[in-house]
């Protein structure tokens, strides 16, 4: 792949994200959930955008996911310890925010992840 491909993905995935955060945003009563996946790591957090703050947030560089790479299995744990942490603290419904990804693979498998924790999209 060269660099000018690589370039033009990286523009599109950001065209995508811009376009999807036109129409959603995360409240208080329900926030934002975003999915951020590198080729060693996931990052997923809960962000109410009215004040700016994150509410929970879960990713493979704690402690006790350090150990894991980016699969489907490991997107699904995540999200499952995501679900728990916001069941914690009250949350019950989330906006997703695939942050311009394809709903496909790991992404698709935190979003069941989530769902089975007993959140709500």
């Amino acid at each position: 792949m060269s660099v000018r491909e690589l370039s033009d993905k990286i523009r599109k995935r950001a065209k995508r994200r811009t376009h999807v955060r036109k129409t959603i945003a995360g409240v208080a009563e329900k926030p934002r959930l975003s999915v951020f996946r590198s080729n060693l790591h996931l990052y997923v957090q809960v962000i109410d955008d009215a004040v700016g703050n994150t509410l929970a947030s879960v990713s493979t560089m704690e402690e006790q996911f350090r150990s894991l790479r980016p699969t489907i299995q490991t997107g699904g744990t995540i999200g499952e310890e995501l679900g728990k942490r916001l069941l914690e603290k009250g949350i019950t419904q989330v906006v997703f925010d695939r942050n311009g990804y394809k709903y496909h693979g790991i992404v698709k498998a935190i979003a069941d992840g989530v769902r089975k924790a007993g959140i709500k999209f």
